[in-house]
């Protein structure tokens, strides 16, 4: 590909060799592991990255080399659908992206970078920033609708206890319309003005807090309409950063 580095070819073998026996026990045939198991057990499959990165139902072509979606840990793992009983959607309170590609909510400039610093959002592997912004509502709805979620994990609430009105997108506006369809076409995605609905901050800390009903009104006024608007429950809330950070909705 024009670069003038050389590859040693016996170092590289060797590499893959040294890995290959550290890994060889961790490799098995997945359908015939999973026919073969003697008793029920429950599987946890995680899906890396996201519904606006899937090469099929993304915002191509600003998308990965793979399927994210829910169907993607499927094929990925040879688990029968039919076996699926929960698909759980993680979304942060707010929405970012790494890389190029439209994100209608974004939010610029000095209050882009205080909600980057606030939620710490810098590529886990590559540390590059990412871009932050509001709620997204329009493309939550089409994320719950192809992946078929039944429950929501929302992350990170914690983070927006910093501002006094919280913005939610519930609609865009494209070339002079009013839709809440997530479109097929970058190209109109890049267009797409967000609509918003202001909601009132909490203006308090939520470390500590162990359960739904201890959480301020106003951030559980924000849950509801959230759950509410794509029609799917919040199950799992965060508040911090530790593992016992996490609320189970009942």
């Amino acid at each position: 590909y024009g670069s003038e580095k050389t590859i040693d070819v016996k170092v590289l073998t060797d590499s893959l060799l040294c890995s290959y026996e550290r890994l060889k026990k961790y490799v098995v045939d997945l359908p015939y592991f999973f026919y073969e198991m003697k008793k029920p057990c429950r599987i946890l499959l995680e899906g890396a990255q996201g519904t606006g990165l899937d090469m099929d139902f993304g915002t191509y072509p600003f998308v990965t080399s793979s399927n994210p979606v829910a169907g993607g840990a499927v094929t990925g793992s040879s688990i029968p659908m039919r076996s699926v009983n929960d698909i759980i959607g993680i979304f942060k309170a707010y929405i970012t992206r790494v890389g190029e590609g439209p994100l209608p909510t974004e939010v610029t400039g000095a209050e882009g970078e205080r909600l980057r610093e606030y939620g710490s959002e810098y590529g886990a592997t590559t540390g590059r920033p990412r871009t932050c912004g509001w709620f997204d509502g329009v493309q939550g709805r089409y994320a719950v609708l192809v992946n078929g979620l039944n429950k929501i994990a929302l992350t990170k609430l914690d983070i927006l206890s910093n501002y006094q009105s919280i913005p939610f997108c519930t609609h865009y506006k494209i070339n002079g319309k009013t839709t809440d369809i997530f479109p097929a076409r970058s190209e109109l995605l890049a267009r797409a003005e967000p609509v918003y609905r202001e909601f009132p901050g909490w203006n308090q800390p939520l470390t500590g807090i162990k359960s739904f009903r201890d959480l301020p009104d106003q951030a559980k006024r924000y849950i509801d309409f959230l759950s509410d608007y794509l029609s799917c429950p919040v199950s799992y809330i965060s508040v911090g950063a530790d593992r016992e950070d996490t609320i189970e909705v009942n």
